[in-house]
């Protein structure tokens, strides 16, 4: 697959990490293939994740093509971007061609990226798990990578202000390769987030204490933070789902 715009993007993504002085702990690259199908599955806590998820795959010279919800394609300027580096839509209400569109990525060989539990985790925890990462991988025939990124939350994500201040560390961990066979996507869906669940633990646990004191808003409360449960996170998701969908539906009275 040929990439005019990735390398020059990357290149300057890295500029404007070394200007934020962010500082990059990566683990467990070395799971990542320097060659042939493999799916990458990260967990969701910031806007700008799949810019730092494809990093976990740097070591090994690849270029990961994530799947992304269409508002992003259909952005004027993040549009184009997105499909000139090769990027996968995910339609919500009809994920059939996106499903197919990954696994035949897959097949010819390309690192392609998911985030299972399809929307930021206000807890900074892991989520429901989305079968359809393991469903993809069990399709496609290529092994299926658990990835933790940390940190990526304090410069960006819902419900607080953006901060660029520098010296911020981001963590990238990567876990030893699942390979779903597709006979119980629930199951496999299930070991999946337990994967993703002790690499959180382990990359949280490992995160420079000076950065995390007791009480930060992005550190979950069962590690001494303030960020919401999981519960109390679920009310706020439901929240704006019912915010939007009123905002929708008077964009359409307007209209009439």
């Amino acid at each position: 697959m040929r990439d005019f715009t990735y390398p020059s993007i990357i290149t300057t993504a890295k500029g404007l990490f070394r200007a934020l002085g962010l500082r990059f702990t990566m683990t467990g690259t070395e799971h990542v293939p320097r060659e042939g199908g493999v799916l990458l599955a990260c967990n969701h806590i910031g806007y700008a994740d799949f810019v730092f998820g494809g990093l976990a795959a740097n070591p090994s010279g690849r270029k990961v093509r994530f799947m992304a919800k269409r508002e992003i394609f259909d952005h004027k300027i993040a549009g184009p971007v997105m499909r000139s580096m090769h990027h996968i839509r995910v339609d919500r209400a009809d994920g059939l061609d996106s499903f197919h569109e990954a696994v035949r990525y897959l097949r010819e060989g390309e690192a392609v990226g998911i985030f299972p539990e399809a929307t930021i985790s206000r807890s900074f925890q892991i989520k429901e798990i989305k079968s359809g990462a393991v469903r993809i991988a069990a399709e496609a025939g290529v092994p299926l990578l658990p990835v933790i990124m940390w940190g990526t939350h304090r410069i960006i994500t819902k419900d607080h202000p953006k901060d660029f201040s520098r010296g911020k560390t981001i963590a990238l961990a990567v876990g030893e390769p699942l390979h779903p066979t597709g006979e119980d996507p629930v199951a496999e869906a299930a070991e999946l987030k337990a994967a993703l669940q002790k690499l959180l633990d382990e990359t949280i646990r490992a995160y420079p204490a000076a950065e995390q004191p007791g009480g930060s808003w992005w550190l979950p409360k069962s590690y001494g933070g303030s960020a919401p449960t999981l519960e109390e996170a679920e009310v706020l998701d439901a929240n704006e789902k019912r915010e939007r969908a009123a905002k929708r539906a008077a964009k359409r009275a307007a209209k009439k």
